[in-house]
């Protein structure tokens, strides 16, 4: 027993130091998009920029696209809302935690980026799949809750709405360059809610 405290006190210190290092990575992907857009981002300016060796880089993001996408990750993540007997409430919860995510800095370009990676010849779609349903994953939570309590239509296509309630902030933000607000959230509960909800 001691033994293994021993060993778990050896390997501790280990792991705040790991986590500190994929902070400043990610972080210096962010600033650098911000900063200068997605062309200026290379491995070697994010190494100097995070301080960190790029064989310590490539061993946790052997390529640029996972790195941007951890980037991304890091900012706009998997989301949980908890039932609130209500599925505009909940619509208008996920929504506004995506709009105070948008509002980071860096984090439009930083989007904007990512689906324009994703669109590349020769980029893996795989990984950019994974991390869109990651991202996505709450929105589908709550409208198979919503149908099941009775307040979202049982015959809703999940997949289609769930695309919807993702796209009208972000194109907002990349494809028409304007900050997504409040209003935006509000005028999107109020579409969604009426398009698929039981309850007008």
């Amino acid at each position: 027993m001691g033994e293994q405290q021993g060993q778990g006190a050896r390997r501790g210190p280990g792991r705040p130091r790991q986590a500190h290092v994929t902070r400043a990575v990610l972080d210096a992907v962010v600033e650098l998009v911000a900063e200068s857009g997605m062309n200026a981002l290379t491995m070697d300016a994010v190494a100097a920029r995070a301080g960190v060796s790029k064989p310590a880089m490539y061993r946790r993001w052997p390529t640029k696209q996972e790195l941007v996408i951890a980037a991304a990750e890091s900012r706009i993540g998997p989301l949980t809302v908890p039932d609130m007997g209500d599925f505009r409430a909940e619509l208008r919860a996920v929504l506004t935690a995506r709009l105070e995510a948008y509002r980071q800095p860096g984090v439009g370009r930083l989007l904007a980026g990512v689906i324009g990676a994703a669109a590349e010849a020769g980029a893996e779609p795989g990984g950019y799949r994974d991390y869109t349903s990651r991202v996505m994953g709450e929105t589908r939570h709550l409208l198979e809750r919503g149908i099941a309590r009775g307040d979202v239509r049982p015959d809703l296509d999940v997949a289609d709405a769930a695309t919807l309630v993702a796209a009208a902030l972000v194109f907002r933000m990349v494809g028409e360059q304007q900050m997504p607000d409040e209003s935006l959230v509000e005028s999107m509960v109020d579409l969604i809610g009426r398009a698929v909800g039981t309850r007008h």
